[in-house]
């Protein structure tokens, strides 16, 4: 299927790296523009290269940072942008996070976007054309006792989404998100086989993978989504093809049911 993305310029936010990366290389390979968002040089001009797009430096966490970043790409017009980062800790509980631990998480999962989407959507709006989309997860509908701060900013999120449809109404901007699941990015693979060999559920991934899902996010599906699953929901709504969806939070999980 045709996207119809060549021609469009992408902005993916926190793109150095697992699913940002993967974000960054389907939609060039989809045949958009893309620019690749991270604080690491290293790390972001590696994936700039290896997909032939642009880079960008700069912390999102503050609006000088945000400026700057803005500064680096308005020299072309932003047709997508992909608010992709994100931080979460799966060892945090009610008793281990502070009210600063919850203000400082909500900086760089919920402002971070605010930023990007306050400084690029007007030239959107005034074009006539847009995609905004928001990676968000299924806590921020189905929270857990565990990390609390992290469902209620992607609550947050999934609000915003919401809003700002409602702001952009009739102006040929779209604003959806996805609710991820679990995602089995390169980096993550090692430390769940080592915590599902200390757990006795195996010594291999494959052995390990649906004993870990069962006890700790499980779905109908049996399993932790890879990220070209994500990518491909998200090459669409960042197409042309998807004019008719807006405000929409997509849940993409597997049938997570706990």
């Amino acid at each position: 299927m045709d996207l119809q993305l060549h021609g469009k310029r992408a902005l993916v936010t926190g793109a150095s790296s697992g699913l940002g990366e993967a974000i960054a290389t389907r939609l060039a390979a989809e045949g958009a523009s893309v620019v690749v968002h991270g604080r690491d040089h290293a790390r972001t001009v590696a994936v700039a290269k290896t997909i032939d797009a642009a880079y960008v430096l700069g912390d999102l966490g503050t609006d000088r940072g945000a400026d700057e970043v803005y500064s680096a790409v308005q020299d072309e017009p932003v047709d997508i942008l992909v608010n992709n980062v994100g931080a979460y800790d799966m060892t945090a509980g009610w008793t281990t996070t502070s009210a600063q631990d919850w203000a400082d998480l909500y900086n760089v999962n919920v402002l971070t976007a605010v930023r990007m989407i306050q400084r690029l959507v007007p030239g959107m709006r005034e074009r006539g054309w847009g995609r905004v989309i928001q990676i968000s997860s299924v806590t921020g509908a189905s929270p857990s006792a565990s990390q609390p701060h992290y469902a209620a900013t992607n609550g947050a999120r999934n609000s915003l989404v919401k809003s700002l449809a409602r702001e952009l109404r009739h102006s040929g901007v779209t604003s959806n998100a996805v609710a991820a699941g679990g995602i089995l990015t390169p980096a993550s693979i090692a430390p769940l086989v080592d915590l599902g060999r200390q757990q006795g559920w195996g010594q291999d991934w494959e052995e390990i993978e649906p004993r870990l899902v069962e006890a700790l996010a499980p779905n109908d599906i049996g399993r932790i989504g890879r990220p070209e699953e994500y990518t491909s929901l998200i090459a669409y709504l960042a197409s042309p093809l998807s004019s008719y969806l807006t405000g929409a939070v997509i849940t993409a999980d597997g049938g997570w049911h706990a």
